[in-house]
């Protein structure tokens, strides 16, 4: 693990995405409807997704153990895409951009799962970092 005991602590930001991608509207729709066999993909996946930033350290080795202050996460759906977006805050002296991946990850799979049932075409896609704030270095890519 990185010796980060002499950095200050500085209010950092990440935001990151996974797209899933369906093979048909009735998959979508059933998203909407609450009807799928599994549950209620949304709510069901935000959980999981808030467990997987919570938990990163506890799966990543060199990762370090951080006071994880905000998590949001949020869905976008257009057409046979549901982008999900997390935004991941805290106060300290090392970046949240794995632990933002980690929980779109997160989110991804556990729609995945959810979906299988239904949907064999079900298919996870460009898990990335957005945008990072706070630190030595400001990111932000589209």
């Amino acid at each position: 693990m990185v010796d980060i005991t002499q950095k200050q602590s500085t209010h950092r930001t990440a935001v990151a995405q996974a797209v899933v991608k369906v093979s048909d509207v009735a998959t979508i729709d059933a998203i909407k409807n609450g009807t799928v066999p599994k549950g209620d993909v949304l709510s069901m996946s935000k959980a999981a997704g808030f467990l997987g930033v919570k938990k990163t350290s506890d799966l990543l080795p060199d990762c370090h153990p951080l006071p994880v202050e905000f998590c949001g996460i949020e869905y976008e759906m257009q057409g046979l895409e549901i982008k999900i977006l997390i935004t991941v805050k805290t106060f300290y002296k090392t970046g949240v951009e794995v632990e933002a991946m980690h929980g779109a990850s997160v989110v991804a799979l556990t729609m995945y799962d959810m979906l299988k049932p239904i949907d064999k075409g079900v298919e996870i896609h460009h898990i990335k970092l957005l945008k990072k704030t706070g630190g030595k270095s400001d990111i932000s890519v589209t």
